[in-house]
């Protein structure tokens, strides 16, 4: 029995079968396996994503329709196969804009050897024009033009289009300038694609070609000819094989599920025996582009699914949300779960006038319609119906719309529509709204607008979706399956989620330009992206001109936030009246640049557009940042040190205060280390033990940085404070041998040392070293009297001392020290202290089990 493939690949001369073996085997590490059917070798290449691939040369020993004809139809019979791919050498049209080595893929062929050639009176050649100019397998058309959008421009340039076939050899400036006459928008020419076709037709197998330039068919193709060959083959089968390795070409999954979704969707009701009668003789179509994965958005996917269905009265449903979120990926996949027997014409619309590859920007003028009447015009073709493109505009929109109430079950999928002008995308909402009912619409854009639909508004991926296509994207890049889990979560932090950072990112690790290695390079690469490969101006470039100055000044507000932040707040710092700042936000968050709750009361703009706006607009932002700190410093000092009753206040102001905690780091020290001093004991309080700690390190830094020792041994101490709260024992200590470090050489008082000295001891007793804590208690109280005797430092001391002694089971020393301390707070009125030590003494009652003394 012979063995199955899914894909055919098709060489016809021997540097063409070559460059194939060598570079799949480069890929999978293994060589293909010939295998024996009838009489002739097919080379097992194996699985590629899925896909079992087999390659097949020619035995001609040359190209030619005769040729490939025969190879085709022969691996069509011995290994049925539902693809076949013809991969080798073809020449060029246009020495100027085209290079040696650049890859052609055909979207139609022009068969110039079934046109009449033949030779004019004065004896040259000359060709009578017919119409064949068949189109290559749309789906197959669709999985390479994905693959396009992965793969490294710097390798070889991709183009699509016409390319010329047929058994005549094109090596004549004359002949190639006949061929150019009648099909001027050709890219290229070779002699096995007719043959291609004829066999697939035939068969009804799919198939396309995809070959690279290796002359100018110029009668120069024997100058440097093995070597241009060579670099053309290669590059022609390393594109194909990038295509196999992005989309799965298995016929399983092809004939089986070829839209199922990665994740739950909403089961789809069967049809009923009436409904089944009425879709099985309709025809069915879609233009839908292929999409290799899909990951997540189920909850998204739920709702379009519900505002799809035909008891629905709105017209559809419109996804919104940041550039980068998926917005297009979204509605593509919800299209092919969309139930055929609802719509049987799926027609996929794109405004996208361009799109971000790992490479840089790449234009989308081939496919892009630039206003609403273009978008209806290609309606109308995509219904069959071109001559609507010739209807005055004024009644083409009616035209069209009585076009679909006659073929009814329609799913329109209209992308990026924010690139029209306002007056535009309403007539486009204007004609959606006039929909027949059968017929229904999935629009994506950036800009919000009151609708009659369903509005989803497009946040980031779930982390565990995001890991999930980092996961995806790491089955074909070998230095992103390296990194690590940990780094896989750094990539999906840094990126907040959005899909396209994602996917830029990952695409730069090995990429010619970007010399990036790991992730943490690749996200260093984007902080210094070039101009035409920066993502963060890809997404928000286009809007930076389009924002007024109240505008600009509640983002720049925005930048110093985390976390949602409040209208109030965002309008003290911008220096607009309350009502305009609540306008501007509401408008931005309109254009799905910022993110509000249910009310509108609080907005938070994404980390990513708040770096873009750091670079793009400094001095807005440092202005807003001046208002941030001045507040923030005024309400520590009035509220903060041990004002414990007004430290409700501090709660409530906290995102402002935590907001402004970065700019103080990179501004005056006194006056930081003022605001922490202040700050501390909220701190603590509070329970925000991690950002207490976070702030004293990075407040020892920045005083170490000016030479002051001083504060820098204070930060380092309240970092050991915090980590005995937390009980670790190796820190604290490591934070009392900075203290004694930074202040040695520092005039600095008793106090001081006895601080470090105390905080010693207490790394001591953490880690149960009791005689060494004791002997550290006994040394920081006898500086400690020296300094305040009979103070409540001293009492905290003691207390100290005796909880070391009670630890050692002396239940005397530590009974007496207690009691000392008792005493001392009693005096200072120190009524934390009389609670804390008379506690203390009930715990040594309990553990001489001497109960009344314990009761009392």
């Amino acid at each position: 029995m012979n063995p199955h493939a899914d894909v055919l690949i098709v060489t016809v001369t021997k540097v063409e079968s070559t460059a194939v073996l060598k570079v799949f085997r480069e890929a999978t590490g293994q060589a293909a396996k010939p295998t024996q059917i009838g009489d002739r070798t097919y080379q097992d290449l194996g699985y590629i994503n899925g896909a079992r691939v087999f390659m097949s040369q020619s035995q001609m020993g040359s190209g030619g329709l005769g040729a490939s004809l025969q190879t085709v139809q022969k691996g069509i019979a011995a290994l049925s196969p539902w693809a076949v791919i013809m991969v080798g050498i073809a020449f060029g049209i246009n020495a100027e804009k085209q290079a040696i080595g650049d890859i052609l893929v055909s979207q139609q062929l022009w068969l110039y050897d079934l046109q009449r050639v033949g030779t004019n009176k004065e004896g040259r050649l000359e060709i009578n024009p017919r119409g064949d100019r068949p189109h290559a397998s749309s789906s197959l058309l669709s999985r390479f033009q994905v693959a396009d959008h992965s793969w490294d421009a710097s390798r070889a340039e991709v183009r699509f289009g016409l390319i010329l076939s047929g058994d005549k050899l094109v090596d004549n400036v004359d002949f190639h300038g006949q061929l150019r006459q009648y099909e001027a928008e050709a890219i290229g020419g070779e002699m096995e694609g007719a043959g291609l076709y004829v066999a697939c037709q035939e068969e009804k197998v799919d198939w396309i070609l995809v070959k690279a330039i290796c002359d100018w068919g110029d009668g120069n193709k024997a100058l440097d000819k093995d070597r241009r060959q060579q670099t053309a083959a290669h590059n022609a089968a390393s594109f194909v094989l990038h295509a196999l390795q992005q989309a799965s070409l298995s016929q399983e999954v092809e004939l089986r599920a070829p839209f199922t979704p990665m994740r739950d969707v909403p089961p789809v009701a069967p049809l009923t025996a009436d409904a089944a009668a009425g879709t099985s003789n309709r025809e069915s179509r879609s233009s839908l582009p292929t999409q290799p994965y899909f990951f997540g958005r189920e909850k998204e996917l739920a709702i379009i699914a519900d505002a799809l269905a035909p008891e629905s009265r709105s017209w559809g449903v419109l996804i919104d949300g940041p550039g980068g979120m998926g917005k297009t990926a979204l509605a593509i996949r919800a299209g092919h779960v969309a139930p055929v027997e609802h719509f049987p014409l799926k027609i996929f619309l794109s405004a996208k006038g361009r799109e971000l590859t790992p490479a840089g920007e790449q234009p989308l003028q081939d496919f892009m319609l630039p206003n609403f009447m273009s978008l209806l015009s290609e309606l109308a073709r995509e219904l069959g119906e071109e001559d609507i493109a010739r209807t005055p505009p004024d009644e083409r929109a009616n035209t069209v719309r009585r076009v679909l109430t006659d073929k009814k079950q329609a799913l329109l999928v209209i992308d990026n529509v924010e690139t029209f002008v306002a007056a535009e995308r309403l007539r486009l909402y204007h004609f959606l709204g006039r929909l027949p009912g059968t017929c229904k619409a999935i629009v994506t854009s950036r800009r919000r607008t009151d609708i009659d639909a369903r509005v989803i508004r497009l946040e980031r991926l779930a982390p565990k979706d995001a890991l999930d296509l980092i996961n995806e994207l790491a089955k074909t890049n070998q230095r992103l399956s390296r990194a690590d889990d940990e780094e896989r979560q750094k990539l999906y932090e840094m990126s907040g989620g959005n899909p396209l950072i994602i996917k830029w990112v990952a695409g730069q690790l090995g990429r010619t330009g970007s010399n990036c290695r790991t992730i943490a390079e690749a996200c260093a690469f984007m902080e210094a992206a070039p101009p035409g490969n920066d993502p963060l101006e890809f997404i928000f470039g286009d809007l930076l001109d389009t924002f007024t100055t109240s505008e600009t000044a509640v983002l720049a507000a925005l930048t110093h936030f985390t976390q949602p932040a409040k209208i109030e707040w965002i309008a003290e710092l911008s220096g607009l009246p309350h009502l305009v700042a609540q306008t501007a936000l509401e408008d931005l968050a309109d254009r799905a640049l910022l993110v509000s709750d249910e009310a509108a009361q609080t907005f938070f703009l994404p980390p990513l557009a708040a770096t873009y706006l750091r670079g793009k607009r400094p001095e807005a932002v440092a202005q807003t940042g001046n208002r941030l700190t001045a507040r923030a410093y005024a309400l520590v000092m009035e509220n903060g040190y041990q004002k414990h009753e007004r430290f409700p206040t501090l709660e409530a102001e906290w995102p402002t205060i935590d907001a402004a905690l970065p700019l103080f780091l990179q501004g005056d020290n006194a006056r930081l280390q003022n605001l922490c001093s202040a700050l501390n004991r909220f701190l603590e309080f509070s329970g925000r033990w991690d950002d207490c700690l976070s702030l004293s390190l990075k407040s020892e830094e920045r005083a170490l940085g000016t030479n002051d020792f001083y504060m820098a041994g204070w930060q380092a101490w309240m970092a050991g404070h915090v980590y005995r709260l937390r009980e670790q024992p190796a820190h604290v200590l490591a934070c009392a041998a900075r203290c004694e470090a930074h202040w040695e050489g520092v005039n600095v008082g008793t106090r001081e040392k006895a601080s470090a000295t105390r905080l010693r001891g207490i790394g001591h007793q953490l880690e149960g070293n009791n005689p060494a804590a004791i002997a550290a208690f006994k040394e920081s109280l006898e500086l400690q009297r020296l300094h305040a005797p009979e103070s409540i430092e001293e009492a905290i001391g003691l207390n100290n001392l005796a909880r070391a002694e009670l630890a050692s089971r002396d239940y005397a020393a530590a009974e007496r020290d207690f009691r000392e301390a008792l005493r001392i707070a009693k005096k200072t009125n120190d009524q934390d202290g009389l609670a804390a030590f008379t506690s203390n003494l009930t715990e040594i009652a309990v553990a001489r089990q001497d109960w009344p003394v314990a009761e009392e």
